[in-house]
Order: structure tokens, then sequence, then C-alpha cells
């Protein structure tokens, strides 16, 4: 069975985070500047096992599709086209980012720490992919 890596697509950067092997743990990878995230995708899934891709969609609070959608699709229209074997699914990311700067609260950091976009990309990514699996492991428990 093959990694899921999720990405919480940005205007400036990526954060991208991926399960262990079985599935079970999300946790951070990396986070990237835009323009290198194919690239950094093409490396890594050269090396690693991945079935599955899981994009942040940004959605407004009514469940409309927020203003990011519009940098967000090309991204994904390239990702198709790099990864064609690969499905890709969407997680609602709506709050994923005030859930990450908590994350940051409650795990002690500083307000210094807490001012790094970077780490609250990585910890959003994570959150979308944690989500993606409780997801998954309802509608399992749902089919029984």
């Amino acid at each position: 069975m093959g990694r899921i890596l999720a990405i919480d697509y940005g205007q400036k950067r990526v954060g991208i985070a991926v399960t262990d092997e079985n599935r079970l743990i999300a946790n951070a990878l990396t986070t990237i500047p835009s323009a290198e995230v194919i690239t950094f995708l093409q490396n890594y899934i050269a090396k690693e096992n991945v079935d599955l891709l899981v994009v942040g969609e940004p959605k407004q609070v009514n469940n409309k599709a927020s203003e990011s959608t519009k940098f967000i699709n090309p991204f994904l229209k390239q990702l198709q086209k790099t990864f064609p074997d690969i499905p890709i699914e969407r997680m609602d990311e709506r709050f994923t980012s005030k859930m990450a700067f908590q994350t940051m609260i409650d795990a002690g950091l500083g307000k210094k720490a807490r001012q790094n976009k970077a780490l609250v990309d990585a910890i959003s990514a994570t959150i979308i992919l944690q989500s993606y699996l409780e997801s998954l492991a309802f509608k399992n428990t749902q089919e029984k």
C-alpha cells in the first residue's frame, strides 16, 4: 500500500504532508515555494510509493468556492498532467490555518515560532491529510 500525500497549495508556499506506509498517521513533510512544487513532487514520488494525492479545497463559510480557487485550478491541471496515474482527491480546507495556529499555541510554541508561515502551511497540510484519513475511516464504518 502506498502513501497518501496532501497538498495545501498557496500562491507563495505549498505545505506538504504525507502518511506513513500503513496510512495511519499524517505527518508534516515540508513547505516549499509554489514555483518548485511540481519538481519536488516528481522527485519525491520517484523515491516513495504514493497512491493518492489530496489537495486542499478552499471554500468560504457558505460552502462556495473561495477566491483562491482561481490559483489552485491551474495547479490541479498541471498535477493531473504530470501524474496521470495517481488519483487526486479534494478535501475541504476551511479553517485549517486557524487550526494550525491553535495547534502551535497548544504545543507551547512561542510568538516568534507562530509567525513562521511555512510552519503554519506544513501543519495545515497535515490537518487536511488527517481530516481525509478520518473521513475514510468514517466511510468504512458506515459501509459495515
